[in-house]
C-alpha cells in the first residue's frame, strides 16, 4: 500500500498516518500506532488465521472429549458451535469495516459501551491467548520428543517430555523462538505460517483419506457408518452434554479473530480482515468435519482399543491413531502436530501483543505497552510482556500441578464466550440507531451479532454453573468448588483488580477522555 493510499484510509477513518488522531476527521476517536500498513493480503491473513486455531493440535486434543459428551453426535456439535462463530465473524467484519484498529475487542467495547466493559473484554482476549500460548508451547514440547522417539528408534526420548525441569526449559526455548519471529513483523510471520499451514493440512488430508480407505477395505478397527443421526444435535442425551460438548467446539473454532487484530496492517483495512475471518472460519469448519467423520468412520466411539471414546486415547487422539491409520508414515502427523502447535504458538502473539498495543496507546495501560519497534514495526514491549506472562503462567502451573494448567484450558472456554458475546453485543449497540435502514444492516448488523452473542453468554453463564461441580474437567477442587470455575472466575477477577487499580494510575481512560463512546474523538495529549 502506497504512503498516499495509507494517507487516504487514515482521513477517511479519523487516524492518521504517524497514529495521531485527527479531529474532524469523522469523529472515530481511533488512531494509528504507527504498524506497517498493507503488509498482510486476503491470503496472508486466512493463512495467519488457519495457523492460530492450529487445526491438527486443536483436533487431537478436543476430538476425544468432545466424543466422551456426545458419542457420534461430534459432527452435530462441530456444526452447532460454528453457528455462533460465524454470526460473531460477521458481527466483527461490519465493526472492523467501521473502525479498523487493531484494539478489536477492547476498542469496539469501549466504543460502543464506555471504557469499563471495553477493558474487561480486552482483559478477556488477553488472558485466554496467554494462556493458550503456554498450552501450545507445552504441546509443542511433548510432540517434539515424540518425534525425535520416532525418528531414532529410541522410545524412552519421548519420555523426556515428562522429566519437569527439562520440560520447562524446552517449552521456554519454544516460547522465545516463537515471540523472536512475531516481533520482526507481520511479513516474517506471514513467511513462516505458509509453510507450517501447507503441511499440517496436507497430513491431515493424508490421515483422512487413509481412515476413509480403512473403512472401505474393511481393516478398520471399529468401521462404523455414517448416519443421518450424527447431525442431529437434537439428539445428544442431556443439555449438561450438549453445553459441554457446544463449549468445546467453540474452543476448537477460537482463533480466527486474530484477522482483525492485524486490521491496520493489512491490505484494505476496512474490507480484508473481515473477510478473512468469514473464510477463516469456513474453512476450518470443513476440514473439521472431514477429519471428525474419517476419525469416527474408522475407530467408532467405544471406550476400548482405539475406539475414540476410550478415556486412555483422549489426551492425544492421532497419537494413537496415526499409526494403525496411516502405518509407516505415521512420523508425519507428529510432525504436523508439532508445526501445528509451533506454527499457533506464533501466530497466536499477534492478539495479545495488539491488544496490549492498543491498551498502551489509549493510556488504558502504562504507555510502554504503546511502543513499537523502529525496525520492523511491531508491537515490540506488547511482544516481549505476552511472551513473558506465558512463560511465567506454564511455570507456575506446571510446577504446581498439571491438572491446574490442563483445566485452565478448559476453563479457556468461558473467557472465549465471555469475550466474544461482549464484542458482538458491542456491534449491535454500536450500530443501533442504523439496524432497521435495510436488510443487510438488519442481517449483518443486528441479528446475525446479536444471536451469536447471547448465545456465547449463555454459554458462558451455563458453563460457568457446571464447572462448579468437582467432578467437570480433571476432578480437582477447592473447598468442594471445582478447579475449572475457580480458575475461570479468578482469571476474570484478576482482570477486575488490574482494571481498577489502572483507574487509579491513568483515570483519563476510565473518564472517557481518551477512547470515548459514540462521536467524541480521541485527544492523544490526554
Amino acid at each position: 500500500m502506497s504512503a498516499e493510499a495509507v494517507r487516504s484510509v487514515s482521513s477517511e477513518k479519523g487516524v492518521s498516518e504517524d497514529g495521531r488522531g485527527e479531529k474532524g476527521s469523522g469523529g472515530k476517536g481511533l488512531s494509528g500506532k504507527g504498524l506497517k500498513a498493507g503488509s498482510v493480503g486476503l491470503i496472508g491473513a486466512v493463512v495467519i488465521g488457519v495457523s492460530c486455531i492450529a487445526p491438527a493440535y486443536t483436533l487431537t486434543a478436543a476430538l476425544g472429549p468432545t466424543v466422551a459428551e456426545v458419542g457420534v453426535h461430534l459432527p452435530a456439535i462441530f456444526l452447532v458451535g460454528f453457528i455462533p462463530m460465524l454470526l460473531v465473524a460477521l458481527g466483527y467484519r461490519e465493526l472492523n469495516n467501521a473502525m479498523p484498529d487493531a484494539g478489536t475487542s477492547f476498542t469496539w467495547a469501549s466504543r460502543a459501551f464506555g471504557p469499563w466493559i471495553g477493558w474487561m473484554g480486552g482483559w478477556g482476549l488477553i488472558s485466554a491467548t496467554i494462556i493458550v500460548l503456554s498450552n501450545l508451547a507445552a504441546v509443542a514440547v511433548d510432540f517434539f520428543y515424540l518425534m525425535l522417539a520416532q525418528l531414532t528408534g529410541n522410545s524412552g526420548l519421548a519420555d523426556l517430555s515428562a522429566n519437569l525441569p527439562l520440560n520447562i526449559a524446552t517449552t521456554l526455548v519454544f516460547i522465545a523462538l516463537a515471540c523472536w519471529i512475531s516481533y520482526r513483523g507481520m511479513e516474517t510471520t506471514k513467511t513462516f505460517q505458509y509453510v507450517l499451514v501447507a503441511f499440517q493440512l496436507l497430513v491431515l488430508g493424508w490421515f483422512a483419506v487413509a481412515a476413509f480407505s480403512h473403512v472401505a477395505n474393511g481393516t478398520a478397527f471399529d468401521a462404523t457408518a455414517i448416519t443421518p443421526d450424527w447431525f442431529n444435535p437434537f439428539a445428544v442425551g442431556s443439555f449438561t452434554a450438549f453445553a459441554a460438548g457446544v463449549s468445546l467446539s467453540i474452543f476448537i473454532y477460537w482463533g480466527w479473530d486474530v484477522t482483525l487484530t492485524m486490521n491496520e496492517e493489512t491490505k484494505n483495512p476496512e474490507k480484508t480482515p473481515g473477510r478473512a475471518a468469514t473464510v477463516t472460519v469456513v474453512v476450518i469448519v470443513v476440514i473439521y468435519m472431514t477429519v471428525a467423520l474419517a476419525t469416527l468412520a474408522f475407530a467408532g466411539v467405544g471406550e476400548t482399543g482405539l475406539g475414540a471414546g476410550n478415556p486412555d486415547n483422549q489426551a492425544s487422539i492421532f497419537a494413537v491413531l496415526a499409526g494403525p491409520v496411516m502405518g509407516p508414515f505415521a512420523i508425519l502427523m507428529s510432525l504436523a502436530i508439532l508445526s501445528s502447535s509451533a506454527a499457533s504458538l506464533q501466530s497466536t502473539f499477534v492478539s495479545p501483543a495488539r491488544t496490549l498495543l492498543s491498551m498502551g496507546h489509549y493510556r488504558a495501560l502504562p504507555k510502554k505497552f504503546g511502543r513499537i519497534s523502529p525496525v520492523h514495526k511491531s508491537p515490540s514491549y506488547a511482544t516481549i510482556a505476552s511472551a513473558v506472562a506465558a512463560a511465567a503462567f506454564y511455570i507456575i502451573t506446571r510446577t504446581v500441578s498439571e491438572n491446574a494448567l490442563w483445566d485452565t484450558i478448559t476453563a479457556l472456554g468461558m473467557m472465549i464466550c465471555f469475550y466474544y458475546g461482549i464484542t458482538a453485543l458491542a456491534c449491535v449497540w454500536y450500530f443501533r440507531a442504523e439496524a432497521f435502514r435495510g436488510i443487510r444492516a438488519f442481517l449483518f448488523k443486528f441479528l446475525a451479532p446479536l444471536v451469536g452473542g447471547v448465545v456465547l453468554l449463555v454459554m458462558f453463564v451455563k458453563t460457568a454453573y457446571d464447572s462448579m461441580d468437582p467432578a467437570y474437567g480433571s476432578g480437582s477442587n477447592v473447598g468442594g468448588l471445582g478447579l475449572v470455575f475457580i480458575l475461570g472466575m479468578g482469571v476474570l477477577l484478576l482482570g477486575v483488580v488490574l482494571m481498577f487499580i489502572m483507574y487509579k494510575v491513568q483515570p483519563a481512560f476510565f473518564k472517557g477522555q481518551v477512547l470515548a463512546k459514540s462521536s467524541q474523538v480521541f485527544d492523544p495529549d490526554v
